[in-house]
């Protein structure tokens, strides 16, 4: 895949050797007071236990709601197994679309590092209001006496939701930044710290998942165990160690300025290229308009060498008679440099890659709601020790933490023997062999089902609402496997989207990778509801009943396995006709 994807310019991979050992970044990077930053001082792995701290510890309080949340709307809030797998859904889809909130704010105005400390202080206050909802009788739903379980008031649901969703808002400014500016901290001019940075996705992904693993464990079991009111305040707790541990590390870090709103730039583009759409560009591109500095007329960004797609946005950059006679260049929403609508390019030529990642997100859904609630239907019990079926996950992570290693200091020089890629596989190989392994995540899972589904119909349960003896350890694959598809897929979109962004452009590109899995939240939710309605005509009992002995779980897990397929397949297209950005 992707036969051009090594195809940047002679400035990125052939570096000078006084630029690889100056005395300063050449990334144009400064520390907190704005001015230049010494590459000895600052920045590279020094800085990034701080930020990898702030990461683990963020990403143990958010699945520390995310994991075992489905159960909480079900055993508490009373909800049904389609509407509390729907609620889950919506807030892990919206989690993910704020990002675009805070993406155009650090890029625009304020940078990542305020961004990041702004949205934390949001994120901690609905983390507190959450476990006061869990913690205050008045704003606890009634307990169920019997069969007979009250709903929640409306009360209750208010501030149930309003911590949830304010978790929601929080996220938005801290998952499109961190990552973002955790790779800032390595000069991209210096071919060194290049290499590293590569590496740097790998861990900070291993740590997303070591909070995870604690969440998916010790969390749940807290959750379900000793309460949800400590189950929620802990996860609190650590939200306010992940702000300590991110300003502990200020005098350290590197700096990017802001470069404006990336949106209007885009509006800029298509406004100009309109008012010009019936001047001819021409043949040479060293004449459409570029400024003549060494550095780019957009903040923070290296020039950009013009690609030969989509010529109908160079008019953007044609220089007209008018422009010549008045020699004013400097209104952008008249002349674009030819930086500017490269910008505007690389953002379209993403959109398929960024497109098939919706579908791996779906499936990537699945682990927190139909895999928990399947769980929930299995011999849980090991001896006398009850698993609790949302700490499944905990395989996942578990793969995940097992991979990363293996991925990053045996795959990757193993590979590069064979590819000559510096980093082993190119992004686009990377992710492409994840959305692979997600067919057969997918594959696993459904052939657990039927084993159930089967075992249930021998032992007379189908209709009765009540576990199957079939081990949940059985489970173990599916989950092994989606952890592998991670490593390959996610952080292969993390490198993919910021190696590959427009300089000015990192953080709303990071927000546009995180927009897939918002996309696939909300893409598993329709499915669910389409499957829902058209299964259940008729008066049937439908895939996905409230007793699943008496559904086909099963055919929907193929249904993901399929779409799946057919996304691998348009990805694999997608991949080999991309051409890689090529800055200078």
């Amino acid at each position: 895949m992707g036969s051009q994807e090594d195809g940047r310019s002679l400035l990125e991979d052939g570096l000078l050797e006084n630029e690889s050992s100056s005395q300063y970044t050449g990334d144009g990077s400064v520390d907190f007071h704005g001015k230049p930053v010494l590459k000895q001082n600052t920045g590279n792995w020094r800085a990034c236990p701080f930020i990898l701290g702030t990461e683990g510890c963020e990403r143990l309080a958010y699945y520390g709601i995310a994991t075992n949340l489905v159960t909480y709307l079900t055993t508490k809030l009373h909800e049904g197994n389609a509407s509390a797998a729907r609620n889950v859904t919506t807030w892990q889809g919206t989690c993910y679309l704020t990002p675009l909130i805070g993406a155009v704010i650090a890029d625009s105005y304020w940078g990542r590092y305020w961004t990041i400390a702004s949205f934390s202080t949001i994120y901690f206050i609905g983390m507190c209001i959450l476990t006061l909802s869990a913690s205050v009788p008045a704003f606890k739903p009634a307990e169920c006496v019997g069969s007979e379980c009250r709903s929640a008031t409306p009360v209750q649901y208010g501030v149930f939701f309003l911590g949830l969703y304010l978790i929601a808002l929080g996220t938005g400014g801290i998952k499109p930044c961190v990552s973002s500016f955790g790779a800032d901290q390595f000069d991209d001019t210096d071919s060194r710290e290049r290499v590293k940075k590569g590496s740097f996705f790998n861990w900070f992904y291993f740590s997303v998942n070591i909070g995870a693993l604690i969440s998916s464990s010790f969390l749940v079991w807290i959750q379900d165990n000793a309460g949800w009111g400590l189950g929620f305040g802990i996860p609190a707790i650590f939200m306010g160690i992940a702000i300590a541990s991110f300003f502990s590390g200020t005098p350290l870090y590197r700096f990017q300025k802001p470069g404006g709103s990336p949106v209007t730039r885009m509006w800029q583009v298509l406004v100009a290229s309109f008012r010009k759409r019936n001047m001819v560009v021409p043949t040479e591109s060293n004449l459409l308009y570029e400024t003549q500095d060494k550095i780019s007329a957009i903040e923070g960004s290296r020039k950009l060498e013009h690609t030969d797609e989509l010529k109908c946005l160079d008019k953007a950059a044609v220089l007209s008679d008018a422009d010549i006679k008045s020699g004013d260049f400097s209104n952008p929403w008249r002349l674009c440099t030819v930086t500017q609508v490269e910008e505007f390019k690389i953002l379209i030529r993403m959109f398929p890659i960024w497109a098939t990642g919706i579908v791996f997100s779906a499936v990537y859904a699945q682990m927190s709601t139909l895999f928990v609630e399947q769980g929930m239907m299995m011999d849980t019990s090991i001896g006398s020790f009850t698993i609790p079926p949302a700490s499944l996950s905990s395989f996942d992570v578990i793969s995940v933490i097992f991979w990363v290693p293996i991925y990053d200091r045996i795959i990757v020089p193993i590979a590069r023997k064979f590819t000559g890629k510096e980093r082993g596989f190119s992004e686009l190989q990377r992710m492409g062999i994840g959305l692979f392994i997600s067919v057969l995540c997918m594959s696993a899972a459904a052939l657990v089902e039927i084993n159930r589904l089967r075992l249930a119909r021998e032992l007379g349960l189908v209709d009765e609402d009540v576990a199957v003896p079939i081990s949940i350890l059985w489970q173990i694959p599916q989950y092994f496997l989606l952890g592998a598809a991670e490593v390959f897929t996610f952080i292969g979109q993390l490198e993919f989207f910021y190696d590959q962004s427009p300089d000015a452009m990192r953080s709303l590109c990071s927000a546009l990778s995180l927009l897939t899995t918002a996309l696939g939240n909300y893409l598993s939710s329709f499915i669910l509801t389409i499957v829902t309605y058209l299964t259940t005509q008729g008066g049937s009992t439908g895939w996905i009943p409230d007793n699943l002995n008496e559904g086909h779980l099963d055919y929907f897990f193929w249904l993901l396995a399929g779409l799946s397929f057919i996304n691998l397949l348009f990805y694999v297209v997608c991949a080999k006709r991309y051409k890689q950005k090529k800055a200078s």
